[in-house]
């Protein structure tokens, strides 16, 4: 799911990935009915992650291949029977061999978006389309803000380490035509989700990035904190927690 970029890199645990956020594959299925993968095709899954989701594509008789830059992940997705491979989307070796590319949850930690869409088209043949969901503009925004004031407390520059990349439905498609993609389908999703183990499952899972480098008391006064200050808006009177998701949803074909 992660991929380089000049923020510090997100630190990913195949077990802690399946406890903490194995919603992720479970809500990606319509992402997959988007992309109705036929018998025999070719599909390049780009941040393959631990496979589960791949492993829905594989079902419906499509040869996929899937990459991600987590060697834990693509180790979790190999003892699924995927065809896993570690690389770096930003640099793809790939030249015209798949009849589609897919992709959940991973393109928002692509902080180079157009050198990602420019493998992925390439790696794409003629025609070849482009299936995938990602985090939007205004996705876990009160996460986030949480999280860069408890850092600017405790003197850390949160936005030096912004992680993502959540564009608005006209800028991706934008990038999208720029790389020779033609939109087919667009739709922006609000998507309240519920967080089987807690925000502090969540952070542990998604906020390494922020706290590269700082020790483990200070950590984990830091998620305390931001789990504390997010309890009155994203938790429930029951004690459950919801994150405030906003999603993109996308399909594409290559113009020629």
């Amino acid at each position: 799911m992660n991929e380089q970029s000049d923020s510090p890199a997100q630190d990913w645990s195949a077990e802690g990935y399946a406890r903490n956020a194995r919603f992720v594959a479970e809500l990606g299925e319509p992402v997959v009915d988007w992309l109705a993968p036929k018998p025999g095709e070719r599909v390049l899954d780009v941040g393959c992650g631990d496979g589960a989701l791949t492993a829905s594509i594989v079902a419906r008789g499509a040869d996929v291949v899937g990459v991600d830059s987590s060697l834990s992940l693509v180790e979790a997705a190999r003892a699924r029977g995927i065809d896993a491979r570690v690389m770096d989307v930003y640099a793809l070796p790939f030249r015209q061999e798949f009849d589609a590319g897919f992709s959940n949850a991973a393109l928002h930690w692509m902080r180079e978006p157009d050198l990602a869409l420019a493998n992925i088209a390439r790696a794409l043949k003629p025609r070849g389309r482009f299936v995938g969901e990602m985090g939007a503009q205004g996705n876990v925004a009160a996460i986030s803000t949480a999280i860069l004031a408890v850092l600017r407390a405790h003197g850390i520059d949160g936005e030096a380490r912004w992680p993502w990349y959540f564009p608005t439905p006209a800028e991706y498609a934008e990038r999208l035509e720029t790389h020779g993609f033609v939109v087919l389908r667009m739709e922006l999703i609000p998507r309240p989700t519920p967080l089987p183990t807690g925000m502090r499952g969540w952070l542990d899972t998604f906020a390494n990035p922020f706290l590269a480098g700082v020790n483990d008391d200070e950590r984990g006064a830091i998620l305390e904190e931001v789990t504390s200050l997010l309890a009155p808006s994203l938790r429930g009177r029951a004690g459950a927690w919801t994150a405030d998701y906003v999603r993109l949803r996308f399909a594409a074909q290559l113009e020629r």
